[in-house]
């Protein structure tokens, strides 16, 4: 078990990858509300829930006293927005499968935001600026968007590729086990 001294520069490099994710994810998960048909609302809420996450991780950064590297978040929305002009297989309207990766891309980025979200609650039992209880919402949360996601995604991938829609249940944020 290594337990040095924490490294400042480092936790500040970390976050601000986890804020360039959240960036692009923010941006994604807005697009995917506007562009899916979704008569639920479950995307438009899941594309606010994302972009709260992406501000309560600035909030830590703050209360930590880590500056935003602007150019990490610039090439995460310029990353995202060039995303867009894969034409999955076609060049006029919009492919089935762009949906399917779309949803698996929405599923990474909040697995991601997990596993950053568990990384600062570590922290949180020895620093009295990381809000504990806060974290723990957020995790939880992220489970759920967690398992929204997972069900889209596996109806996305039943539309495009035929077959059942067999979302992973229930959502697995400590590994990749996955047992049909």
């Amino acid at each position: 078990m290594h337990t040095s001294s924490p490294d400042s520069a480092l936790l500040g490099i970390y976050l601000n990858d986890h804020l360039a994710g959240a960036i692009a994810g923010t941006e994604l998960a807005k697009r995917v509300a506007e562009s899916d048909r979704d008569p639920s609302g479950v995307l438009g809420k899941l594309a606010h829930e994302i972009a709260d996450d992406r501000a309560a991780l600035l909030t830590v950064m703050a209360a930590l006293d880590i500056p935003v590297r602007r150019y990490k978040a610039v090439a995460a929305w310029a990353a995202e927005k060039a995303a867009r002009f894969k034409p999955n297989g076609r060049l006029v309207s919009r492919s089935p499968l762009s949906r399917v990766v779309e949803f698996e891309a929405l599923r990474l980025g909040v697995e991601g935001k997990a596993a950053g979200w568990r990384t600062l609650r570590v922290r949180a039992d020895r620093d009295p600026r990381i809000d504990a209880g806060r974290l723990d919402d957020l995790l939880e949360r992220a489970r759920r968007q967690i398992d929204e996601i997972e069900e889209l995604r596996a109806h996305a991938a039943a539309e495009a590729f035929g077959g059942d829609a067999q979302p992973a249940k229930p959502s697995d944020l400590g590994g990749a086990t996955w047992t049909p």
